[in-house]
């Protein structure tokens, strides 16, 4: 029960205040007079005042409620590492123990709450601290306890608390971990031209040493990794150069060092986009035809590709009788072009062209070498490939994938798409751009071609066929570059729209981008992603079946892939619900890197337990941080404005919460006997006045 006086005015406070103010003036009148009732008079006013004000008697018939207790446990990656799992378990214990004996002795509600890591957005605590409270009356929160490592990563997700907020720290003081930390890395690189990669190796906590060198591994695409000694907790610039364009994947990973927490954050994963600078074509047309401007055409229309483009006009055995000093045709630098500077390009092309005698053999045995060495060729053949004056007669035989039978077919005939064609990508689906449906017999919707060079093919892969399925494109690698033979020179027909025309420009855009070995048009390819938490395993290839890919996971594990093919030549498979971090995909002899998630998850970017975190917080509410490693704490309840932090000790608030079941409310100063009250005070003092 609950006792009180309460007040219920009878008029405004504004004019009991003005009332009593003339009461006042009213008896320093009588003292002034000397009137020797002046204090029954006074008397009189003060009752007639307390019957005004209303006053009574309330009486609450309360009940007492719990207190609410809230334990928050830290449940997230970098909590389980080392003894942090053992330490929380007996911090539970203990912590229910202490409660409930503190629960005897005054109402006592606990509940408990365990937040699991966000995956990248690491551990958010204290928003679910906040998410609790909204649902609880506050004034019956008596204290939050946080078993933590203190590693969160919402700390601006609680601004204030209402009862003292304890931390209670897992891990020791004398932790310590090593972490590799990514500066400045570059989203794009230039193909074959250094890069510039800004890291440190950082150690966290008390680690042993203060200085020394680390070593530290660059890995490209799974490939052999480079060893660099760097110094420890210093920023070092590294140069990395990309030797393919597409995605690359950077591995940069350091030893594991005994004592250390954790090794998920000795590696970082980077991907680097490779970009070719510019893309150096040399175009040699043998002779002005239509076809010519089909190639031109092409090439010009990429901004990244620098064409140098010849005409022969006019060869050494035409006789027209024109004195050479009339003729303004540019002279053409044979010797600076195929003995000097072939090898700054990227891919040099022979449209049909003849050997009329102005390149001699050593130049094309140059060019035969600049294919070894990583060069592309390609041969778009005319009639004059099948005779005495053809480019097979030259030292270009020793790497060309054909050999002219002498014939030149001249008929009609629909382009067809090869059986391995249908696998490569540079003829894989190309059906797809044709304007119109294939006919029922599955002749291509495509216009015809007129004219083909017959060929043998000793080696190589014939992706497309001409007339009585003769070879029509033929490609080859020799050495470390590639060859392309077109065995026509009508496919220009295509881009005119004869017969409905066909996808001329794809055909030659994707062939020419394999020639200059872009990575979307390998044939033989092992890719993977991440894709919301799975790997997505793709493989390209010439092959029926493949093996199966086996994948190693970030901790280690080594499993198989089931792979399933979902067109000619492609295959795919997934693995879901995958661990983050790098996973390594091997098939075969190809290699692939594919990333899940964050490489070091936020819960590993710094495992040292730590109070920095939560200490404002803990200090703004009277609370405290304190390790576990020295024991659970006794926990005391406290008033609310009381410190609720000591040593050995921590505290929670006495809220003092209740339940209000009844009131009753009796008037202490009923009107009619004030009234009479009044009336007596004020005779008495007329009657010693009158005597």
């Amino acid at each position: 029960m609950f006792r009180s006086v309460a007040f219920d005015p009878q008029l405004p406070l504004a004019v009991i205040g003005a009332l009593a103010a003339i009461a006042v003036l009213v008896l320093g009148l009588a003292l002034w007079r000397g009137l020797a009732g002046w204090w029954l008079r006074a008397l009189a006013a003060l009752v007639l005042l307390a019957a005004l004000a209303g006053p009574s008697l309330r009486q609450e018939d309360r009940a007492r409620v719990p207190n609410i207790a809230l334990v928050v446990v830290d449940d997230s990656a970098s909590n389980r590492l080392a003894a942090r799992p053992e330490q929380i378990t007996q911090a539970i214990e203990g912590i229910e123990a202490r409660l409930d004996r503190l629960g005897q002795s005054a109402p006592l509600e606990v509940r408990t709450i365990h937040v699991a890591d966000a995956g990248a957005e690491g551990t958010l605590l204290l928003g679910a601290l906040g998410e609790a409270v909204a649902e609880l009356p506050a004034d019956r929160i008596a204290g939050a306890i946080l078993v933590t490592d203190g590693q969160i990563h919402d700390p601006e997700a609680l601004k204030s608390f209402p009862a003292p907020v304890q931390v209670l720290l897992t891990g020791r003081a004398a932790d310590w971990d090593r972490r590799v930390v990514i500066e400045t890395a570059p989203a794009f690189a230039i193909v074959d031209e250094p890069v510039s990669l800004s890291l440190r190796i950082e150690d966290l906590g008390a680690a042993p040493a203060a200085g020394g060198t680390a070593a530290l591994f660059i890995a490209l695409d799974g490939a052999e990794p480079l060893r660099f000694d760097v110094p420890l907790n210093q920023s070092v610039t590294l140069p990395v150069t990309l030797k393919r364009g597409g995605m690359n994947v950077l591995q940069i990973s350091t030893p594991e060092v005994p004592g250390e927490l954790t090794d998920r954050n000795n590696s970082q994963i980077v991907s680097v986009n490779g970009v070719r600078d510019r893309l150096r074509v040399l175009l040699v047309s043998g002779e002005p035809y239509p076809g010519e401007r089909t190639w031109r055409n092409l090439l010009k229309s990429d901004s990244a590709v620098d064409l140098v483009h010849f005409t022969i006009l006019r060869p050494p055995d035409k006789q027209d009788f024109v004195p050479v000093f009339e003729l303004s045709l540019i002279a053409f630098p044979t010797q600076e072009l195929f003995m000097e500077k072939v090898d700054e390009f990227d891919l040099i092309i022979f449209d049909r062209y003849k050997r009329r005698g102005i390149l001699p053999n050593a130049y094309f045995e140059n060019i035969a070498r600049y294919v070894r060495d990583g060069g592309a060729l390609l041969i778009a053949s005319g009639a004059d490939f099948a005779g005495a004056e053809s480019l097979y007669r030259s030292p270009l035989r020793e790497v060309l994938p054909v050999e002219p039978t002498g014939r030149v077919i001249e008929e009609g005939f629909t382009p067809r798409v090869s059986a391995l064609g249908e696998r490569h990508p540079v003829t894989a689906g190309l059906e797809e751009h044709a304007p119109r449906p294939a006919a029922p017999d599955g002749t291509p919707g495509w216009g015809r071609w007129f004219r083909a060079v017959e060929v043998t093919v000793p080696n190589g892969e014939t992706v497309m066929s001409g007339p009585d399925d003769t070879p029509l494109l033929v490609l080859e690698r020799e050495g470390e570059g590639r060859i392309a033979v077109m065995n026509s020179d009508e496919a220009w027909l295509w881009s005119r729209g004869f017969e409905g025309g066909g996808p001329q420009l794809e055909l030659l855009r994707r062939l020419a981008h394999w020639l200059m070995k872009e990575p979307e048009l390998e044939e033989e390819v092992l890719l993977g992603s991440g894709d919301e938490g799975a790997v997505v395993v793709s493989r390209r290839t010439l092959a029926d079946t493949i093996p199966p890919v086996v994948a190693t996971s970030p901790s280690g594990a080594r499993s198989e892939v089931a792979m399933t093919e979902i067109a000619p030549g492609r295959w795919e498979g997934r693995i879901p619900d995958a661990e983050n971090g790098a996973w390594r995909l091997e098939n075969g002899d190809k290699l692939a890197v594919a990333v899940v998630g964050p490489p070091a998850p936020a819960e590993f970017r710094d495992p040292v337990s730590t109070g920095a975190v939560l200490a404002p917080l803990a200090e703004s509410t009277r609370g405290g941080v304190k390790r576990l490693e020295d024991g659970v704490p006794d926990i005391r309840l406290v008033r609310e404005d009381r410190v609720a932090n000591g040593r050995g000790w921590i505290g929670l608030a006495d809220r003092e919460a209740y339940q209000l079941r009844d009131i009753r409310q009796v008037e202490l100063a009923p009107g009619w006997l004030m009234l009479i009250l009044s009336a007596g005070l004020v005779f008495g003092a007329w009657r010693i006045e009158g005597r």
